[in-house]
C-alpha cells in the first residue's frame, strides 16, 4: 500500500490553512492516507534567523493582500485575523492530545481550529478559545483542558517540532510524498502531478 502523505503545517499559517482544505481530497484521489503534523514555525525561524513575513516591512503589507487574493483565487473563505501572526503551541498541543486518542477526529479538530482562526477571527492562541472549538467538535472541555497541561502532550508536541526540523521542514504548508518535499500551497499542483505519474 502507498505510504501516507505527510502534511506539515503551523496553525498560524494562512497558506497552511488553505492547503488544509484541499489535502484530504488530493490524497483520496490517488488512494493515499494523510498524516497531519502541526509544528511551530517560530522554532524553525530561530534556527534560520527568519522574521515572520507579516512583520517584515513592505513584504508584510504585500502578504496581507496576497492572503486575501489567494483565498479568492482558490475559492476558499479567509480573513486576515485581527491578531496575526500568533503563537500556535496551544492549538498544536490540542491536536496532539486528540491525535493520541483518534487521528481522524484530530484532523477534524485541526480543520475546525483553522476555520476558527482564518474565517471566524477567533484567537486560537488563547487556551479558552481552543477548548471552545474542541467542545464544538464533540470533545469534553475538562479533558481537553487537562490535555493541554499534560506533560506527555507537551513532550509529544516538542518531539514533533524536533521531527519537523530533522526532516528539514522550514515552512507551512510542507507536504512530503514518498520522501519528496513540496513547500507551499502553490506546489500542490506539482504534488498532484507527482502522485499521478511519479517522479518528474
Amino acid at each position: 500500500m502507498a505510504t501516507p502523505i505527510e502534511f506539515w503545517f503551523d496553525f498560524s499559517s494562512p497558506f497552511g490553512y488553505l492547503a488544509s482544505t484541499r489535502i484530504e481530497a488530493l490524497a483520496a484521489k490517488y488512494g493515499r492516507d494523510t498524516v497531519w503534523r502541526p509544528f511551530l514555525l517560530g522554532a524553525v525561524y530561530k534556527i534560520n534567523g527568519v522574521v515572520p513575513t507579516p512583520n517584515v516591512p513592505l513584504k508584510g503589507d504585500y502578504a496581507r493582500i496576497d492572503i486575501l487574493r489567494s483565498g479568492r483565487f482558490y475559492g476558499i473563505p479567509i480573513v486576515v485575523p485581527s491578531n496575526f501572526p500568533i503563537g500556535s503551541v496551544t492549538a498544536a498541543r490540542a491536536f496532539y492530545w486528540a491525535d493520541a486518542h483518534d487521528a481522524a477526529r484530530a484532523k477534524q479538530l485541526a480543520a475546525a481550529l483553522y476555520k476558527a482562526y482564518f474565517v471566524d477571527d477567533l484567537d486560537i492562541a488563547n487556551a479558552e478559545n481552543v477548548v471552545k472549538v474542541a467542545v464544538q467538535c464533540g470533545f469534553d472541555a475538562a479533558a481537553v483542558s487537562a490535555g493541554l497541561a499534560d506533560a506527555a502532550v507537551k513532550q509529544r508536541t516538542k518531539a514533533e517540532v524536533d521531527n519537523a526540523i530533522a526532516k528539514s521542514v522550514f515552512g507551512s504548508p510542507y507536504v512530503i510524498i514518498d520522501g519528496e518535499p513540496f513547500w507551499g500551497m502553490d506546489r500542490l499542483d506539482q504534488a498532484e502531478k507527482w502522485l499521478a505519474g511519479g517522479p518528474f
